[in-house]
């Protein structure tokens, strides 16, 4: 072999299977930034953006403008005959490295880290299979996985991480301490540490995120210049609205609380911690409330573990439980998402030259948010990066490669 011929072969081969053009006709394109819905759209997909968009007076047939398009290059036309597209949600609070696969709370985060490594793909793409083309993972997800998910080795949703969380004393990253100084690293013990967000965080272009309940924690918080503050259930008035007024976004996590108080995972808690389950469900819900009330820009977050990860969907019902609008509901797991990741020029939106990340739907989720809350029933088709990667239509096939046939 050649040093020439080498050099002609892909570094990362995963990566080198072209992107198919596609165009999407008589579509109902529903834009979460205003609520509007634009009937007769037409879709041009091309090098995984979304190329070009127009708007017809009328219905037009499959065939219409495609070769002044293409100029004869090879296109897929896909004629959705009315059925709506929304830009691909973004769950804001995920936990990507404790995957499902044991049983219980102990032995879910104390998988053997190969072990879960290896079970995260499975993860990631069961959550593209419901719609979600971006996630935030709040704590365990590394930069291999993050890659691996970019350049398409494994078919999962776009990635964002903030690497291992830092733990108060008392909090999620406690150990027992140890007699000798020596050995206090091996617990991250870490003396001296001042404010977290004295300035690396922004100097990076990015912001902390606090996973705080109280008042006190959130202010604390906010004080010293954290912008997202995830769950928030115990939030008050004058609290919520310092974080308006910083411009800050709250995640709430209600799905996680619900399912581990359900019959189906009643034993995932510990009953220690199961008694205060309830409690923090029911203040959630009440959280949300006051925090639309008093302007704070909500996001869409889930923070589930293990098995409890297939009732990520799930969000969508109690949200509205809560009582906040359909529209306001998805925008926090799109437009809303999109500003808190600082992706509001590439994501969110179903928009010229954004990412082409949307959902083919047989429903308007306008008039009944819930339907995003039953995917097996109401998505018909996942595109990410231009490609489709998951299909419950017969008229979309995923794009995946084919073994050239030899006869």
């Amino acid at each position: 072999m050649t040093t020439e011929k080498m050099a002609t072969r892909p570094l990362k081969p995963w990566t080198a299977a072209p992107r198919k053009r596609y165009r999407l006709v008589d579509a109902k394109l529903v834009d979460p930034k205003d609520g509007s819905v634009h009937e007769n759209v037409t879709i041009d997909i091309k090098d995984g953006v979304i190329h070009r968009m127009t708007k017809l007076s009328s219905r037009p047939s499959p065939g219409d403008e495609v070769l002044s398009w293409t100029h004869n290059e090879p296109v897929d036309i896909v004629n959705l005959e009315g059925r709506y597209i929304v830009p691909g949600l973004i769950d804001c609070h995920v936990h990507l490295a404790t995957p499902p696969g044991e049983d219980g709370l102990k032995d879910t985060m104390n998988q053997d880290p190969n072990t879960a490594l290896l079970r995260q793909p499975y993860l990631a793409y069961e959550m593209l299979k419901r719609g979600f083309t971006s996630i935030r993972d709040c704590g365990g997800a590394g930069l291999a996985m993050k890659e691996a998910l970019a350049e398409g080795l494994h078919p999962g949703p776009r990635l964002f991480i903030s690497g291992h969380g830092i733990s108060q004393t008392g909090g999620h990253g406690d150990m027992r301490s140890s007699k000798d100084e020596e050995y206090q690293c091996c617990g991250g013990n870490t003396r001296g540490l001042g404010r977290i967000a004295d300035g690396v965080a922004s100097d990076s272009q990015t912001f902390v995120t606090a996973h705080a309940y109280t008042p006190a924690a959130i202010q604390n918080a906010v004080a010293n210049g954290v912008l997202g503050v995830e769950h928030g259930n115990l939030i008050d008035e004058p609290t919520a609205k310092l974080l308006a007024e910083k411009g800050g976004f709250l995640t709430p996590t209600l799905i996680t609380y619900e399912t581990m108080a359900s019959r189906e995972f009643g034993n995932f808690l510990p009953p220690s911690i199961a008694a205060k389950n309830a409690k923090v469900l029911e203040a959630g819900l009440a959280s949300i409330q006051l925090a639309d009330r008093c302007g704070v820009t909500m996001c869409f977050g889930t923070d589930l573990l293990g098995p409890l990860q297939v009732a990520q969907s799930g969000e969508f019902k109690l949200r509205k439980q809560a009582g906040l609008s359909p529209l306001k509901i998805l925008q926090s797991a799109t437009v809303n998402a999109a500003r808190m990741l600082r992706q509001e020029d590439k994501l969110g939106r179903v928009k010229e030259g954004f990412a082409a990340d949307l959902l083919i739907l047989n429903a308007n989720p306008l008039e009944d948010i819930e339907i995003l809350a039953r995917p097996e029933k109401h998505l018909l088709a996942v595109i990410k990066d231009g490609k489709v990667l998951s299909s419950r239509w017969s008229k979309l096939r995923l794009d995946v490669d084919q073994t050239a046939l030899i006869e």
